[in-house]
């Protein structure tokens, strides 16, 4: 494992290291070598499935469902 794991992170630390691997997910896919791809990979899936344990309820948007996506191409 990379990082402190996101378990121990604090709400804040946890969501600035989100914003942080979204951001540089574009530049590993194009430019990184294939393990730094499979390590970014591997580190987005625990801090996202830490995000989403604590945060079942999370709001979801309409749109952001198959129903929401549907109803946006008619």
């Amino acid at each position: 494992m990379s990082g402190i794991d996101p378990v121990r992170l604090t709400e804040a630390q946890l969501l600035k290291e989100l914003e942080t691997i979204h951001r540089t997910r574009h530049d590993t896919l194009l430019h990184g070598s294939a393990d730094a791809l499979a390590t970014h990979n591997v580190r987005m899936a625990e801090l996202e499935g830490e995000y989403l344990r604590r945060h079942p309820r999370r709001p979801v948007a309409a749109g952001r469902t198959r129903e929401g996506a549907r109803a946006r191409e008619c």
